[in-house]
């Protein structure tokens, strides 16, 4: 799961984790697991760079983590693509960690992307960790929307009058990409196994 800042991507996440089934392994946000733990949070030159380096690994060691596991279905809340949005100067990132776009988009079967809402439709100021106004996360999540453009299974929610309808059809993309043992699980407000719907 992508998106820029505001987007409601952890919220969503939060969701799947107290809905889907047992088999659905939901993991952090590297980015909260880095600047939540004190890395400093600068907005441009070699810091800023070690930054997004810092969470690219973390981000890729918790996926392998992940896999180890017996999950059916491992979400992210965001993916390594999501590192270019916040590269800053030329685009190197990918020789930077020894990897290319290819590869990493290659890592995801499928992309849901939540749009930021803007001002009048939202956003969402409230998160301690997060720096940008609705403009700055807007640019973000196009250069994220950039970014992950030629992933072949990218599925895009715009934002909606409520958060709830947003949530509701992210979770509806995300259980047409359940395996059939967790689709057997009914979860409320969608589409499941005992409705006529």
């Amino acid at each position: 799961m992508t998106g820029g800042p505001g987007a409601g991507k952890t919220a969503v996440l939060e969701l799947i984790r107290q809905s889907f089934c047992v088999h659905v392994k939901v993991l952090p946000e590297a980015a909260g697991i880095i600047f939540g733990g004190g890395f400093p949070r600068r907005t441009e030159g070699e810091t800023l760079r070690a930054a997004q380096r810092a969470i690219f690994y973390v981000q890729r060691e918790l996926e392998a983590a992940a896999m180890a596991e017996t999950a059916a279905v491992v979400l992210c809340d965001r993916g390594t693509v999501d590192g270019l949005a916040y590269w800053p100067g030329p685009e190197d990132l990918w020789d930077t960690v020894g990897t290319s776009l290819a590869n990493q988009i290659a890592r995801y079967a499928a992309v849901i992307h939540l749009r930021t809402p803007t001002e009048a439709t939202g956003y969402n100021h409230e998160n301690p960790l997060r720096i940008e106004t609705a403009a700055e996360a807007s640019v973000i999540d196009d250069k994220i929307a950039q970014a992950w453009s030629e992933h072949p299974r990218r599925f895009v929610v715009e934002p909606a009058e409520s958060f709830i309808k947003k949530a509701a059809q992210a979770l509806e993309f995300l259980w047409q990409e359940m395996p059939e043992c967790c689709r057997s699980h009914e979860i409320p407000g969608l589409a499941g196994p005992s409705d006529d719907s």
